[in-house]
């Protein structure tokens, strides 16, 4: 056995020229490279997400909230500038002006609603005591007297409206401002004309300054409440 022979081989390897025998199996450099990549990555991919996570539930949802409410909520623009002095029809002389940002309504002039007066109750005289108030309003008075059969000492409530289908339902309201609690019914009629039935809950009109102030508010209602952006 030759000096260059290591020891334990038994002459099995032996060394020639410049030859040598391979004492342990090769590394395997590829899988680690690979492993240390893999490893990279995911550390990456972790980080990112990190990075999403805080911007959700930190300062930047905030201002993507905000930019997408503020999609939603449009810009306000100014209302048209109304001439000095101008009253809103329907609206009585002691009106409010108009909230800013809300629409007027046209309302029918009272004296353009032909009101019927009709007592359903015992007591005597009530239809014409509202009707002379009623004119004194404002209002086209049509007829005075006992509620028809079908109503007469039947309405246990303030009163009845009761007019035709066609008729502006505007004019209902107007009406309905003069009195509290009335109900709103239709029959088969052709005209425009309104029937007030007086029930038996009925005790006095609302008073005229009461009557003004609910106009108003019919004429200007106040705007819907804004989103907040």
């Amino acid at each position: 056995m030759s000096m260059l022979t290591p020891p334990g081989m038994g002459g099995k390897y032996r060394v020639t020229g410049a030859a040598y025998p391979r004492m342990s199996r090769p590394r395997r450099r590829r899988k680690i490279v690979a492993a240390l990549l893999g490893s990279v990555l995911a550390l990456a991919l972790l980080g990112y997400g990190a990075l999403q996570l805080m911007d959700v539930f930190g300062d930047g949802s905030g201002k993507r909230g905000a930019a997408a409410a503020g999609k939603d909520c449009p810009t306000a623009s100014a209302a048209p500038a109304k001439p000095a002095g101008a009253v809103q029809p329907g609206a009585g002389p002691d009106a409010a002006p108009a909230a800013s940002g809300a629409p007027a309504v046209v309302l029918p002039q009272p004296g353009q609603i032909t009101v019927n007066v009709y007592n359903a109750t015992p007591r005597a005289g009530l239809a014409k005591a509202v009707g002379d108030e009623l004119k004194k309003r404002g209002f086209t008075i049509g007829q005075v007297g006992n509620a028809p059969a079908d109503f007469d000492k039947k309405v246990p409530g303030t009163g009845i409206l009761l007019g035709s289908p066609r008729t502006d339902k505007a004019a209902y309201s107007v009406l309905g401002t003069q009195l509290a609690g009335v109900t709103t019914q239709t029959d088969a009629r052709e005209g425009t004309d309104i029937d007030l039935i007086l029930g038996d809950a009925f005790k006095e009109l609302s008073t005229k300054e009461d009557a003004d102030k609910a106009l108003a508010l019919l004429a200007n209602p106040a705007p819907a409440p804004s989103k907040q952006c």
